[in-house]
This record gives structure tokens, sequence and C-alpha cells, in this order.
């Protein structure tokens, strides 16, 4: 059901520093590192931490769901929309996270941004 977590840090630097100790004694370690966002596993990165310009004392939370393929992927995100969800990001290959990453953002009714994923491409 949960592909990944992510949370956003006001010191990215200072929250990696304690997530690389801790989630070290339970045997997973930082996989990834792109400036503003850390990610963490045993494998593949399954918890994240960020952070942006403005983050302030109320940050919203990333989940990111399973999806079984794209065309789920578009459909979930037609329905969040229609539910009343904020579109963030349409559906869409997203290369930059790793090839055939296949995903779609909204903000949801309260604030948070959830996400529905699938890993093998857009067909």
């Amino acid at each position: 059901m949960i592909d990944h977590l992510g949370i956003n840090c006001t010191d990215l630097q200072r929250a990696a520093a304690f997530y690389d100790r801790v989630l070290g004694v339970l045997g997973h370690r930082r996989v990834m590192d792109v400036d503003v966002a850390i990610g963490y596993g045993t494998d593949g990165p399954d918890f994240w931490i960020s952070t942006f310009e403005g983050v302030g004392p109320n940050r919203e939370v990333h989940v990111a769901f399973t999806a079984p393929d794209a065309a789920t992927v578009r459909a979930w995100h037609a329905e969040a929309v229609a539910a009343g969800a904020e579109s963030l990001h349409e559906p869409r290959l997203w290369p930059e996270y790793h090839p055939g990453y296949y995903g779609a953002f909204v903000r949801d009714t309260e604030g948070n941004n959830i996400e529905a994923v699938c890993h093998g491409g857009d067909s």
C-alpha cells in the first residue's frame, strides 16, 4: 500500500545527522541524496526527509501510495481532483527519480502532498 513516506524539515543537515544515526541502528542507510531531499532505506528509498524555502512550523506530510500501473495512477489522479484535491503534478514519468517512475501528486483536503506511483513506466 505505502510506496514511500516523506517529512519536511526546517534544518535538513541536522535531521540528516539524526536519521543517519538512528536508522543505521535498524540496518537502514542513506540511499539517495538530491540536495533538498535525502532518501533512506535498505535497498531503495522508502523514507524521505526534505526541505524547501519558507518551510514553516506546520509542515505537510508526503505519502506515496503504490499503484499497479500507469492507468491506475491516471484514474487515481482524476478521482482525487474530483473529490476536492488540488492537483500539484499531473500524471507523468519522473525519470529524475528512476526510469519507469510514473506518478501523480495532489494536495489532499488537509493540505498534505499525496502521490500515486507505479514503477513500470507509462503504459
